[in-house]
């Protein structure tokens, strides 16, 4: 099957949304690294019910009306990849998690690097809420976005962090 996509304006930059078939495959970061996400062929589908209701959804997420996600996701990966962003995805709204926590919830706490590999391939940023992650020592860390978008994300879900001074809300 043909992967879909469009894209939607954001705070945090233009974002590619992408399904295969009712599911959602991805979202890209505007300057995202080339292979970060392994797709296959993709044609533009800005009328896909799924896309329009990944926006819609993001839309008031953004907008600070939502903080839940109710979307059909397709993550492709490897087992331990698979494990790690249902992790993610377990993470409430406004809080963090460290990579060894999340190390210790897949019940492999020795995999720190690993998770943080894992994490930074996380093909649906945003909603499986990788930005959600930060450093044991409570600082902000790599993010596929970039940091500023990290920091924005976990601003506008009114979370803080350790080592970090409470941010005001949009």
């Amino acid at each position: 099957m043909t992967y879909t996509w469009t894209t939607l304006a954001s705070p945090v930059g233009e974002l590619k949304l992408v399904a295969n078939g009712s599911r959602l495959a991805a979202i890209l970061w505007e300057n995202d690294k080339p292979g970060r996400v392994r797709l296959g062929p993709m044609s533009e589908a800005p009328d896909s019910p799924i896309l329009m209701r990944t926006a819609e959804q993001l839309r008031e997420y953004f907008a600070g009306t939502r903080d839940r996600f109710e979307l059909e996701l397709e993550f492709a990966g490897t087992e331990f990849q698979k494990k790690v962003w249902a992790a993610l995805l377990t993470i409430p709204f406004g809080e963090t998690r460290s990579y060894s926590q999340i190390a210790e919830q897949i019940g492999n706490p020795s995999a720190v690097r690993a998770v943080g590999a894992a994490n930074g391939k996380n093909p649906i940023s945003i909603i499986a809420p990788c930005h959600r992650v930060i450093g044991a020592s409570g600082k902000l860390t790599g993010f596929a976005g970039g940091l500023e978008a990290k920091e924005l994300l976990l601003t506008l879900e009114g979370g803080h962090w350790p080592g970090t001074a409470r941010l005001p809300g949009f």
